[in-house]
């Protein structure tokens, strides 16, 4: 086994999450061809077989779930050595791969990158945009440092730091800016836009309302999807405050609070507790506080 490479490894780990060899290869940077010899000869040197093979999708062997186990704490490990560095050289600097769900990641980020110049001058962020399960996915496997979400995420192994509470508005049609206020639970008698599964803001919404995926109506990939359907007069839908100014200067819909108690979420900053760059992470977590 002295022959096994991190380059094999972090090449096997990316076709084990993809599936696919085009897509693995991509995801590091090589040709199809490199990276199929490179997992070739990792199997060669392992004796047994990593994957199966099928025309359109490779998928692991049972041998090959239990090596990736093992290859995602090494990889994770040869990653905190670097990190480790990084703690000792002062302010952080370098790169940082930054995870933020779509419905933060508008509305907080142009604010977040013109504050960084002052608090954080020698620091390189990289944003992943996308949904808080593949989030916690790649902040496990290491593909990212540090994630803004929805809390509370319940995983052991992430270390979670409250960042600040919003509240949902309420989008209906301009037409019906008058109306009364609504409470959240009566909107299980209205056509109530929401996003596609998998976002956490769409189970948030059907939460605060009381109401199942029987009670939602047409579906969107974003929210700006969903405002410009609520001014078409489709439905009605929630927002979270950051939201607001962006999202509705160019429909034609009425926001309003909610009456009574007000639902709403608790946004964090996470990453993994065995990071060295805990403390890092922490003063990183008070400017994105301060902007929220």
């Amino acid at each position: 086994m002295k022959n096994i490479t991190l380059k094999q490894l972090r090449y096997f780990e990316a076709l084990a999450q993809q599936g696919h060899f085009g897509q693995a290869a991509a995801l590091c940077s090589v040709s199809q061809p490199a990276l199929s010899v490179q997992i070739k000869e990792l199997e060669t040197e392992l004796g047994a077989a990593l994957f199966e093979r099928g025309p359109r999708q490779v998928r692991l062997t049972s041998f090959g779930e239990t090596f990736a186990a093992r290859v995602r704490t090494i990889l994770q490990s040869v990653d905190e050595l670097g990190d480790l560095a990084r703690a000792h050289q002062g302010p952080l600097m370098g790169t940082l791969r930054l995870g933020v769900i779509p419905t933060i990641a508008p509305y907080l980020l142009p604010q977040f990158f013109a504050a960084l110049p002052q608090s954080h001058p020698g620091l390189d962020v990289q944003v992943r945009e996308t949904i808080t399960p593949r989030l916690i996915d790649e902040l496990q496997t290491g593909r990212i440092d540090a994630a803004v979400v929805a809390l509370p995420v319940k995983e052991s192994w992430i270390t979670s730091v409250p960042l600040g509470r919003e509240e949902f508005v309420l989008v209906r049609p301009d037409d019906r800016g008058t109306e009364p206020p609504l409470k959240a639970r009566d909107l299980g008698q209205e056509r109530l836009l929401l996003l596609e599964e998998g976002h956490c803001f769409r189970d948030q919404a059907l939460a605060v309302c009381g109401l199942d995926d029987t009670h939602a109506g047409l579906e969107g990939s974003s929210l700006s999807t969903l405002v410009q359907m609520v001014g078409a007069g489709l439905g009605v839908t929630l927002i979270p405050e950051m939201a607001i100014t962006v999202e509705t200067r160019r429909a034609a819909v009425s926001v309003a609070p909610f009456d009574g108690p007000r639902p709403g979420r608790d946004i964090g900053l996470v990453w993994r507790t065995t990071t060295p760059l805990h403390d890092h992470f922490q003063t990183l977590s008070q400017v994105l506080r301060d902007l929220l």
